[in-house]
């Protein structure tokens, strides 16, 4: 029931209502118990809008693509980190102080992914190969260095590819070379094998031999093509819907002080997209 108590949340997007996060932080509030409501918004102007969530009492809010950067601008802080990547998933507006409402921005797509891998490796000096080179795989690859693993990052276009290994300070590898690489682990953060193109795979299959574990943040479906090749190969899995909760978890804690329920969170994520048959 929302009423004049309940606590705002949200999520600012376009498109946003393909977003899981929703079902994820109310199903979250729900279990424990909190007055809270999370909403999926998608602002025509995005000054508008960001204006509009701080005079409207909102607490915390998700942003996802195309404004994870140009948010930035209306921001009074910036947490270190999120700096370093160069971009912002998740904002708080602190309304403790009596004069201000101050809006701080934060990254937990570094932190979902980490420990989505971490839950089937050691991080810390092993040797991660990052598919692709956009946003997705800045944080990623930003998350791992920070926990000391060795990362190469592989791109069919070569120039971005070698654009963000020079940003991260890692290396960078052709995809035609990809054979004579050896490493821990594998993340793909493309959108290769993501539903309605369930039949794609980012890498050659004779090569996901190669790696102890295989992680997709694609998550519709849940289980790609990639993760059922390197499960057939014997690799240990990491699918998208863990980097999503663990990211929303970090979030959660972050606006409520409370440890996230991970577990309830999980079981959100997975009725929703049962719910969406992906």
């Amino acid at each position: 029931m929302i009423d004049g108590q309940t606590k705002l949340f949200g999520i600012i997007g376009k498109p946003v209502t393909h977003s899981m996060s929703p079902a994820m932080h109310n199903g979250a509030f729900a279990h424990l118990g909190i007055n809270g409501v999370y909403v999926p918004m998608e602002p025509g102007n995005l000054e508008q809008g960001f204006y509009g969530l701080q005079a409207l009492g909102f607490i915390g809010v998700s942003v996802t693509v195309p404004f994870k950067v140009e948010i930035m601008a209306y921001l009074d802080r910036i947490d270190p980190v999120a700096q370093k990547i160069g971009a912002v998933n998740t904002l708080h507006f602190d309304r403790s102080h009596p004069e201000k409402v101050i809006c701080t921005g934060y990254n937990t797509d570094w932190m979902g992914s980490n420990q989505a891998l971490a839950d089937e490796m050691t991080l810390q000096g092993s040797r991660v190969l990052v598919l692709g080179a956009g946003g997705a795989a800045r944080a990623v690859g930003f998350g791992l260095i920070e926990a000391g693993a060795e990362v190469i990052i592989t791109n069919r276009t070569v120039s971005k590819g070698e654009d963000l290994a020079n940003q991260l300070g890692c290396a960078f590898l052709p995809v035609e070379e990809l054979a004579t690489l050896e490493a821990d682990a594998l993340v793909n953060t493309t959108s290769v094998g993501m539903h309605p193109n369930e039949h794609g795979i980012p890498i050659q299959e004779n090569l996901l031999e190669k790696f102890a574990v295989v992680m997709d943040i694609v998550y519709a479906p849940l289980q790609t093509r990639l993760l059922r090749e390197a499960a057939a190969r014997g690799c240990r899995t990491v699918d998208g819907l863990k980097m999503l909760q663990y990211q929303g978890a970090a979030q959660f804690t972050l606006w409520t002080d409370v440890p996230a329920p991970n577990a309830t969170m999980r079981e959100a994520l997975l009725g929703e997209l049962q719910a969406r048959s992906l």
